[in-house]
Formats: C-alpha cells, structure tokens, sequence
C-alpha cells in the first residue's frame, strides 16, 4: 500500500542543479532512516546519502559538500538537492525509506521507482 514517488530528474549541464523528491503515500505514521541511492549503467547501486531518525546525516566521499539530503515530515517527503553536478552523478537515483505503519505500529520499508539524472559535460 505504501509507495514513494520520486520526481525531480532530468538533463542538466555540468555544474549545474536539481533538486529531486520523493513523496511517500499510504498508511504511514512517520517516517524514519531515509536514504538515496544511484545506479549507473553497469554498476551496482551505491549509497549516496542518508538521514537517521534524529536527523543525523552522511554522505558518500563522492558527493560531500555537493548533495544535501533532507526532509519534511509534514508532508512525509525527502529532498536530495544537487549542486554543482558532474557526468559521473549520471545515474537513476533511488528513494529509501524505513517508516512506521499506521497499522500496528510497524517498521517497514520500501523503494521509489527510481528518476534518472543526466549530466552533460
């Protein structure tokens, strides 16, 4: 029942910004750990950035002082904003979420769909 819909990528020059979201739906009471993945073609899929419960967040050496992750509890959505972005950011980009469900206060979690980001040199 619980989804996440990303939305936000697209084609950007070298240098440039996006800020992508992820909106999660469905019976959740609030969401927990967050986190942002990438896969590029012929990768596997790598950690980009998380935020912990309390906020905490950490970043990939590869994105550092680049990404920033965060969040708005009241619409139960995380951002991941890109700055300066380089041709090795080509990648889709995938939303993570731990929550708890409104139904028995569970600890879930579940993936976005993911959106591609491409950078131009």
């Amino acid at each position: 029942q619980v989804r996440l819909v990303e939305s936000g990528g697209g084609l950007v020059q070298a240098g440039g910004s996006l800020r992508l979201s992820c909106a999660a739906t469905g019976s959740i009471l609030r969401l927990s750990a967050l986190g942002w993945y990438r896969q590029a073609p012929g990768k596997q899929r790598e950690l980009v950035a998380t935020m912990d419960n309390g906020g905490s967040t950490n970043y990939a050496d590869s994105v550092k002082g680049r990404f920033t992750i965060s969040r708005d509890n009241a619409k139960d959505t995380v951002y991941l904003q890109m700055n300066s972005l380089k041709p090795e950011d080509t990648a889709d980009y995938y939303c993570h979420c731990d929550y708890i469900s409104r139904i028995g206060f569970r600890r879930l979690e579940v993936w976005g769909q993911g959106t591609l980001v491409t950078v131009s040199s």
